[in-house]
Order: C-alpha cells, then sequence, then structure tokens
C-alpha cells in the first residue's frame, strides 16, 4: 500500500517499484488522501483551457483513474480536500475544511479502514517532512504512522474490521542528492543539458536522507512515465521528468529508494527487495 497526498504524486515516487511488484504478482494498493483539488494546472498546453479550470476536480479523479491502470495498481479515494500550497510572507492561513487541518484521528480512522480491509504486508509513506514541506504530505506522514499503530490495535473502532499488522514502512526518497548528481552528471559527460542543475544548486549543504533500500526498476520506466503523462493537467510533456533518457537513465541510476522506518523484524544492510524478511 502507498500512501499519497495527492493524485499525481503515486506517478512521480516509487511507481516503478510499483509497477515491478504487480508484474510479480502482489497486489498493489495507492491510497489518495485529498483530491487534489488545489492544485495548480502545471501544463503549459492546457493552463488556460476554461473547461479544466471548472471541473478541475473531476479531471483530477480521470487522470488517477487512467495513472492506475498504466500501473496496473488499485486505487482509493481517502476523502478529503486538497489544503493548497500556502505562499507569501507571512503564509496565509490553511482554507477551513483542508486535510491538513483535519483532526488526526478523523484522517487515522479513514487510513486504518483501507488498512483493514487491504491488508498489506507493507506501506510507503513520506517522512516527517513530507519529503518536502507541502502541509499535505506532512499530514500524510503522520496520519500514515498513526494509522500503522492503530489498525493493529483491536481496541481501535473494531468496527472498522478485524486488527492488522503491517510489517514495513518505507519513506519515499525519490529526488535523493546522489541520483541527481549521478544523472546530471552524465547528462553533461554527453553533452545534453541537464534538468538537474537547478535543483542542485538550490539544494546547497541541506542533510539528505539516507536510502536503506534500491528496487531495481529500468525495465518498468515506460510504464512509469505512461502514469507520469496520465496526471496530464498536472505534468508538461516536454517537462524535466522526461528530459532523461531512458539509456542513460538505465546505465547510471536504475533504481527507486526507500528509507526503511519501521519493521516487525531485524533488518541490516541496503536492501534490494521491499518484501525481503517477510513470508
Amino acid at each position: 500500500m502507498a500512501v499519497h497526498a495527492h493524485p499525481d504524486d503515486e506517478a512521480s515516487k516509487g511507481a516503478g517499484t510499483m509497477a515491478r511488484y504487480v508484474t510479480e504478482g502482489h497486489r498493489v494498493r495507492v491510497v489518495t488522501c485529498t483530491g487534489g483539488e488545489r492544485g495548480d494546472i502545471l501544463n503549459p498546453r492546457l493552463e488556460h483551457d476554461k473547461q479544466i479550470i471548472d471541473n478541475l476536480l473531476e479531471v483530477r479523479r480521470a487522470e488517477m483513474a487512467a495513472a492506475a491502470e498504466a500501473l496496473g495498481i488499485e486505487h482509493a479515494w481517502l476523502g478529503f480536500v486538497d489544503s493548497g500550497l500556502p505562499e507569501g510572507d507571512p503564509m496565509p492561513p490553511l482554507p477551513e475544511g483542508c486535510f491538513a487541518l483535519v483532526p488526526d484521528e478523523e484522517a487515522t480512522v479513514a487510513l486504518v479502514k483501507q488498512i483493514r480491509e487491504f491488508r498489506p504486508h507493507i506501506m510507503t509513506t513520506y517522512n516527517e517532512i513530507g519529503g518536502y514541506p507541502h502541509p499535505d504530505h506532512i499530514a500524510t506522514h503522520r496520519v500514515s504512522m498513526a494509522a500503522l499503530a492503530a489498525a493493529a490495535d483491536p481496541e481501535f473502532h473494531p468496527e472498522l474490521g478485524e486488527p492488522w499488522q503491517i510489517q514495513k514502512v518505507y519513506y519515499d526518497v525519490s529526488f535523493g542528492q546522489e541520483r541527481l548528481e549521478a544523472i546530471h552528471e552524465a547528462m553533461v559527460e554527453r553533452g545534453l543539458e541537464s534538468p538537474f542543475l537547478e535543483w542542485l544548486r538550490s539544494r546547497g549543504e541541506r542533510p539528505q536522507r539516507e536510502a536503506t533500500a534500491r528496487i531495481k526498476v529500468d525495465e518498468f520506466f515506460p510504464q512509469r512515465d505512461a502514469a507520469l503523462r496520465a496526471h496530464a493537467t498536472q505534468i508538461d510533456p516536454d517537462g524535466f521528468f522526461f528530459q532523461v533518457p531512458h539509456d542513460l537513465e538505465a546505465e547510471v541510476w536504475p533504481w527507486e529508494e526507500f528509507e526503511l522506518a519501521y519493521s516487525a523484524f531485524p533488518v541490516t544492510g541496503m536492501e534490494d527487495d521491499l518484501f525481503a524478511g517477510i513470508d
């Protein structure tokens, strides 16, 4: 089970891993916490399309369905409202009723229902700063970790189903420093324009998350890219996601990375399979 904040997050974070595990015969479900209704339209071809602007929630639902089909995954909406990304100094207040302001107990109940129904062995989610500090990503982390414990507690809302203990939880590390540097250097060596130059400059000396699992997914780049393109309002088809040739990426960085956040049993060393140690 992969828990994400908005439709399109699943396509840019761990999509290759999900496509791989589906191919290997595992059931995979993405749970999307919000409808993404406050997201900006990032595709310049669509940003002035009035029909999309007026029906963004329905459009993003259709895009999510297309992305799920591209990856072969199951999908569920948690049903909360996008908080938007506040900007300004000082920051404006979050919109009333948005996901980031929903009491954790309410959101935890909704996610526990999904966990007890699906009964996943593994959950992927975001770290404590949300991967990046979007209020919905931070809330997704809080709710995911609360639901991990609550789903296994027989006294927590027994009407939601039989208790279920997830065995491993991973944080997504999709845009780790080592990956960006490796791809950037390979692009420059081949005389290509790197899409990551500004990212690397802006990161400076910020501490980086340490990946503890690397999943080889180069065979599944086409499914990942199809899922990204399905989110047409959010993904520029000429943007940085598609500027790295697949052969170069497969050569220098064929993996998706994760950071182990919880395990019901001891884990040592760099893993190459999230299901390692699970019977």
